[in-house]
């Protein structure tokens, strides 16, 4: 099937006027087991068993609440990467290399590591949405390490997205432009009063505050203007930090155009340079369209990428009322649109497909795959930069999206998305699951891959194959699936048989007695082929 087709028949495309009259009202029960995954799947990468039971038989804002916690600092990542063709001169292995020295020699490593370190960060997430909120700053503000090429930077800049995740985000705005990894990536350490440098200025506008949308009336002249304030920033490479040279920065007045109001920003002298940044960014903030682009933004991440007229109004403004209301906190935003009757609308369930990312990475959460130890250093990132490279065999590599505007996906019309999908990605999609279900991936003696028996046993009944099969489509999915293929899936466990019990039996038979081969390859073989088939259907791609 192709792209096309497969996501018309999955996600309706073809709508009417609008999609759904549903609004901001607080949702009411039912909130149950379909509500509880629907939410668990778009604010995780999959859904643990421990997932669910976590918030199993709390009410809908105590679930979010726990949700919307912010994950403490995580131990940095390690160098992982010593071997016989290298060892790095300033970190032992097995300790951290984000204070180090520079070596380009290690820089390629170091790269490797921070990503497998991040991927492993995923795969181990708390039941919060602290690392898709990760994720989605990083491609909000989105920077490619081969470009910064500098793996502390690169660190760096990770460690402050993941501090202001759930935090504020004028304050995070402010944060980012003195980052030292975007100063390097958008040129912000060469602007300065004789030779201004225009990139930062444009994506701050453009991309990371106002957007393009019609109403983003800013002039070329107020890119140029804001380049003028952002004069003066530098980066030592020794500290890894930004500072303010104001022999570097333009003094004079800069005069913004009527969309800002006519806004002047004074020209100031000395280390009060440093003051207009602050000035640039409550001017920007105080247009409207900067609390509604980024609300459009986290809605096109986390809900549906169209955005017609009926969501526009009901859901989209007041978001973004209450987004400035809160003086631009992040969490009022996502509880309320968590908690709403949009959200848990049908016509937004199993609508999105799940990124590479969230397929990969999800994937091995749902089915609790279990990877080398952290004591075993080596193989413990090695087998996380595996799931990494996976996603980013279908198109989506951690730390290096394509561009300054982020993965495509998220803001490319009209396909949005669907781009995510293609004649080379969905069988790369089909080869990961095939390959997780069967013999799985082996290095060094370490093994990862589904282990479909746990699994299956950890279900409350697994005897009995008709509840097997729907509590296990009830983790996996978050939709419901034909009859007709719920006889497939049992055809596949009964082997042709007629009746229930010959699973029955063959389960219990294996139960008695794990260790005989026999019993345990007849389960076996038929748990992985209807897990094979389920992966490989088209609403496994849908969350």
């Amino acid at each position: 099937m192709d792209r096309r087709s497969f996501i018309t028949a999955k996600t309706n495309t073809k709508t009417p006027e609008f999609r759904t009259n549903a609004g901001l009202f607080s949702y009411s029960p039912p909130f149950g087991n379909a509500e509880i995954i629907h939410l668990l799947k778009r604010v995780l990468f999959g859904v643990k068993q421990a997932d669910i039971s976590k918030v199993k038989g709390k009410t809908l804002d105590e679930v979010l609440d726990l949700l919307l916690i912010a994950d403490p600092a995580p131990v940095p990542p390690l160098n992982n990467y010593n071997d016989a063709n290298y060892t790095d001169p300033n970190v032992p292995l097995g300790q951290t290399w984000v204070t180090a020295p520079n070596d380009g020699n290690a820089t390629g490593r170091r790269i490797t590591s921070f990503k497998s370190w991040w991927t492993g960060l995923m795969l181990n997430q708390n039941t919060s949405i602290h690392e898709k909120m990760v994720l989605f700053w990083h491609n909000h503000f989105a920077t490619e390490t081969a470009d910064i090429n500098d793996a502390r930077y690169v660190f760096k800049q990770n460690a402050l997205i993941r501090s202001f995740a759930l935090g504020n985000f004028k304050a995070l705005v402010k944060e980012i432009t003195l980052d030292p990894g975007m100063l390097r990536y958008l040129n912000g350490y060469l602007n300065n009063k004789t030779s201004p440098d225009e990139n930062y200025a444009r994506e701050l506008q453009e991309l990371f505050t106002l957007g393009k949308g019609p109403k983003s009336n800013y002039t070329e002249s107020d890119v140029k203007q804001a380049a003028r304030v952002l004069t003066g920033y530098t980066v030592n490479a020794t500290t890894i930090a930004s500072a303010f040279d104001p022999n570097k920065h333009d003094t004079g007045n800069k005069q913004f155009s009527a969309f800002f109001n006519n806004a002047l920003i004074t020209g100031k002298t000395g280390t009060s340079g440093a003051s207009e940044l602050d000035e640039l960014i409550n001017m920007i903030f105080q247009q409207p369209e900067t609390a509604l682009y980024i609300c459009r933004r986290l809605y096109r991440f986390f809900i549906y990428y169209e955005i017609d007229v009926a969501t526009e109004t009901n859901v989209i403004a007041p978001l973004a009322t209450i987004f400035r209301n809160s003086n631009y906190e992040i969490k009022p935003v996502l509880k309320a649109l968590f908690s709403s009757e949009h959200f848990f609308d049908p016509v937004n369930r199993a609508c999105l497909i799940k990124s590479p990312v969230d397929f990969c990475v999800g994937l091995c959460r749902e089915f609790n795959m279990v990877f080398p130890l952290s004591t075993d250093i080596v193989n413990h990132y090695y087998m996380h930069d595996y799931i990494r490279t996976q996603a980013s065999n279908m198109q989506q590599n951690l730390g290096d999206p394509p561009s300054v505007a982020g993965w495509a996906a998220y803001y490319q019309e009209p396909q949005f998305h669907e781009l995510w999908i293609n004649a080379d990605t969905l069988p790369r999609r089909n080869q990961f699951s095939d390959t997780m279900i069967g013999n799985g991936y082996t290095r060094n003696g370490k093994k990862i891959n589904i282990d479909i028996l746990s699994f299956v046993d950890s279900l409350p009944n697994p005897a009995d194959p008709n509840i097997l099969i729907s509590d296990s489509l009830s983790i996996i999915y978050s939709i419901d699936i034909s009859q007709e293929v719920r006889d497939f899936l049992k055809s596949i466990l009964l082997s042709g048989q007629s009746t229930d019990s010959y699973w029955t039996g063959a389960w219990v038979t294996y139960k008695a007695n794990v260790s005989i081969a026999a019993n345990r390859t007849i389960v076996l073989t038929r748990l992985q082929a209807m897990f094979k088939y389920l992966m490989n259907l088209p609403e496994y791609q849908l969350s």
